[in-house]
């Protein structure tokens, strides 16, 4: 965005707003009201089209402005603003911050400016309307500017960040849908504030096409008493929510990790005891409760109650007995290369048989490894990639070990994705399944050694662990 725009009160004489407007050598004021919010903008084309020679110099700017504004707030996605200016004919409109007040200005040829050709074109598939229907168009056009981006070479995490950024920009759309429904029906306001939190790949950033939903609720502490109200506003909007997802493309989380599960509803207060009791457990099914639940963002709220959970997280994940446990539930989840540097395939009989199976033996033994490793040195990033670089920056990782696992990551993400875009236009189901014959020799030769780089980090970070070399 540009600098704020000329800003004016309700009031303000057209003489000067006109004054104003010549001095900044701007094309448009913008004109707010007595707590500095943005009600409406007079741009040049009022000028000429409403007051010059229409009305005399002291008319209030009321009585010319172009009202109601549409704004858009700063931490918006750009396709959304460009989107909203296109359908609504707009050639400016005024960015405001969380607190209501202007910060930016943003003329539409510039923002096209900024926007390739073939981005306007990926942003008209991914803007429908704020309907369920529209958003299943939004979510099933993921898939077209994935190839596209695959295609025009753009790194595979790069593409993972902007699936994501999607996904996570549905939900807000898809609560806020819910939020308006329930007040329509007489649900009225949330009884308290709340952070939507997603787990998993959603949380790390690094979805691939079909996420499933792994998603809970931050509530802030409200007393014992009110415990029926609240929960009961807050049940209802966990099931339009799940089930709007659902319908939108967002399977149903097949192992119940869904705000619609009390175990992943609770408030700020509760999250807390409940993790205390996990990390002080360490131990069966708690671990993979943990494990779901480390890598979280906030997708709808303030951020506030999410933020605060995440600190307690850091500090209190921080303990040798619960990492070692966590890592040896992890150990299950190995790299696919056996003796002599074979890759491993799946052997069981079906579909797959005879493939790589690149999440469970790829992207998981490192993403679970480099977890354990940025909780025991209190890293908060959620990212694999950030956390890799943080535990170099930390000299936790040699530059050559950041070097050869943040590429193992890359080479990974890239076939995987790839793979799955394969399977969705030849119609077949989209996997992490990957045959060996659709990698070229340099491909297997650098998958071979990213494997071997997790395998012996992997290594060092059990005899860290547990103290045992073997």
């Amino acid at each position: 965005m540009g600098p704020a725009p000329v800003t004016v009160p309700l009031g303000t004489a057209c003489e000067e707003a006109v004054r104003r407007l010549r001095d900044a050598k701007a094309d448009s004021v913008v004109v707010v009201n007595r707590d500095g919010a943005p009600v409406a903008i007079v741009t040049e084309q009022d000028v000429v089209r409403r007051l010059a020679f229409r009305v005399p110099g002291d008319t209030p700017v009321d009585q010319v402005m172009t009202a109601p504004l549409q704004t858009i707030h700063d931490d918006e996605l750009l396709y959304h603003a460009i989107a909203q200016m296109r359908r609504g004919h707009l050639r400016h409109m005024p960015v405001v911050d969380a607190y209501g007040g202007v910060v930016g200005g943003l003329q539409l040829h510039h923002a096209l400016a900024m926007a390739a050709q073939e981005m306007v074109s990926q942003i008209d598939i991914l803007t429908h309307s704020e309907t369920v229907e529209g958003m299943q168009h939004t979510k099933q056009a993921q898939v077209e500017v994935a190839n596209q981006l695959c295609h025009d070479a753009v790194p595979a995490p790069e593409v993972q960040a902007l699936l994501s950024r999607i996904n996570n920009d549905l939900y807000r759309r898809i609560i806020d849908l819910c939020r308006r429904q329930m007040e329509d029906e007489g649900w009225g306001a949330p009884p308290v504030d709340f952070d939507v939190i997603v787990m998993g790949s959603g949380g790390r950033g690094e979805s691939y096409l079909y996420p499933d939903q792994d998603n809970g609720f931050v509530l802030a502490d409200y007393p014992d008493a009110r415990h029926t109200e609240v929960d009961r506003w807050f049940v209802e909007l966990a099931e339009r929510m799940t089930k709007a997802l659902n319908q939108v493309g967002f399977e149903y989380c097949k192992g119940n990790v869904m705000a619609t599960n009390p175990l992943w509803r609770k408030t700020i207060t509760q999250w807390r005891d409940q993790i205390g009791r996990w990390v002080g457990k360490g131990a069966g099914m708690v671990l993979r409760l943990a494990d779901i639940f480390f890598d979280f963002v906030s997708v709808y709220g303030s951020g506030a109650l999410a933020a605060e959970l995440r600190v307690f997280v850091t500090g209190a994940a921080q303990r040798q007995f619960f990492l070692r446990e966590m890592y040896k539930l992890d150990e299950e989840h190995e790299v696919a290369l056996g003796p002599f540097n074979r890759l491993l395939l799946d052997k069981l009989d079906g579909p797959n048989k005879g493939k790589l199976n690149l999440k469970l033996t790829g992207t998981l033994p490192l993403v679970g490894a480099v977890r354990i490793a940025a909780l025991a040195r209190g890293i908060a990033e959620s990212s694999t990639l950030k956390r890799i670089a943080r535990l170099h920056e930390q000299s936790r990782l040699s530059a050559d070990e950041q070097d050869y696992l943040a590429g193992a990551y890359r080479h990974i993400a890239n076939l995987l994705l790839r793979q799955q875009l394969r399977d969705f236009g030849a119609g077949d189901a989209v996997g992490n399944h990957v045959p060996v014959a659709a990698l070229s020799k340099r491909e297997r030769d650098m998958l071979v050694d990213g494997f071997k780089a997790i395998k012996q980090y992997r290594g060092r970070l059990r005899a860290d662990l547990t103290g045992e070399l073997f």
